[in-house]
């Protein structure tokens, strides 16, 4: 008999001596400090990135705001290079990347490896038990890095200020920018922790790091697609409107239909009638327009004119969309409710410690 092979414990409280928390922590450190290195230095490498490239996006939105008049040829050159920078990191897609790859690197390994390579016999011989060796494991961890998600999303915070000075801070799906809400706030840590929980659990499941991690990817880009597409838009009830003129310009639409007569009216019968309309406007728009944001002008005056013109025939156009000083109510919504998944996840997963036969 080994140490690999002696069976395990069945239960904490028959240790009449078990090991402080201290020195529980003290192991948790060394068996992964070098995890724990690695991820600083990534994330570290990471806000660097952001930083080098914030300070030239913060330096051009600073020269086209300064610029007068708005109209001139030159202001116009550079709100167009202001807003061609970054495109790369502008969009959010690959920043939020960054909660699932850790939760799939420092989530997924912390029980699996253990559990694959039969070491965790003898941990719980020598007087951890279960319980206290899972806890002494995922928490920890779990609060480190949730800190580090939280001070990187301050960082983040800063870097997208320009994008959202006009208070577009839901970012609607019409949006280059739809993705930047997770990035903000709370939520990036709180998606952090539900991402490493779901990487613990993982790990308890399959019993095998790579099975882990790719459960752990799959499961957060589960979770995160849920939340984006139905969840998060009905945290509080949306507000209604049918003046489409006066909706903030910061507003998340979330839905949009027409009426005729109390009747609502599909999108296939109402677009014919916005083809027709556009395309008799269209002669107007190239004889009348000139560069930038001339054209932008006038196609905006055109959409409003095919906007009257349906009005005038009897047709209305609805819009469902939460206002901007909501952000911070779905920043704690949405927090909340990850966090409690999370303590789920880590509780599960400590039920299943207990339970697994040796």
């Amino acid at each position: 008999m080994t140490a690999l092979t002696i069976p395990a414990r069945p239960e904490d409280a028959t240790d009449p001596r078990p090991v402080p928390w201290r020195q529980m922590a003290w192991v948790t450190w060394r068996q992964h400090r070098i995890g724990l290195a690695s991820l600083a230095v990534f994330l570290g490498a990471v806000a660097v990135c952001v930083w080098r490239v914030g300070l030239g996006l913060h330096y051009a939105y600073a020269a086209a705001y300064a610029c007068h008049p708005a109209t001139s040829p030159i202001c116009d050159e550079l709100q167009t290079r202001f807003n061609r920078m970054d495109a790369f990191l502008a969009n959010g897609f690959v920043l939020q990347a960054l909660p699932a790859l850790i939760g799939a690197f420092a989530g997924a390994p912390v029980l699996a490896r253990e559990l694959e390579t039969g070491t965790f016999r003898y941990a719980w011989t020598q007087g951890f038990g279960r319980s206290r060796w899972t806890l002494a494991k995922l928490v920890p961890l779990a609060v480190a890095v949730t800190a580090a998600a939280g001070a990187l999303s301050v960082l983040l915070s800063w870097y997208y200020q320009p994008y959202l000075a006009t208070g577009n801070l839901f970012l609607p799906e019409v949006s280059p920018l739809a993705n930047l809400f997770v990035l903000h706030g709370v939520a990036f840590a709180a998606w952090t922790l539900a991402a490493f929980a779901i990487g613990a659990l993982a790990g308890m499941l399959t019993r095998r790091v790579v099975p882990a991690m790719a459960a752990a990817l799959a499961g957060y880009a589960g979770l995160a697609f849920a939340a984006g597409l139905y969840l998060r838009q009905h945290y509080l009830t949306p507000l209604v409107t049918k003046n489409l003129f006066n909706l903030p310009a910061s507003a998340w639409i979330t839905g949009q239909w027409w009426t005729k007569g109390g009747r609502t009216v599909s999108q296939s019968a109402i677009n014919p009638l916005i083809r027709r309309m556009f395309y008799r406007l269209l002669p107007v728009i190239h004889r009348s327009a000139g560069k930038g944001s001339d054209v932008k002008a006038q196609k905006y005056r055109t959409n409003l004119d095919i906007l009257h013109y349906l009005a005038q025939h009897g047709y209305t156009q609805w819009t469902r969309y939460q206002p901007a000083s909501r952000f911070w109510p779905f920043q704690w919504i949405e927090g909340g409710w990850l966090l409690a998944l999370s303590l789920l996840l880590i509780a599960a997963t400590i039920w299943l410690v207990r339970r697994r036969a040796t």
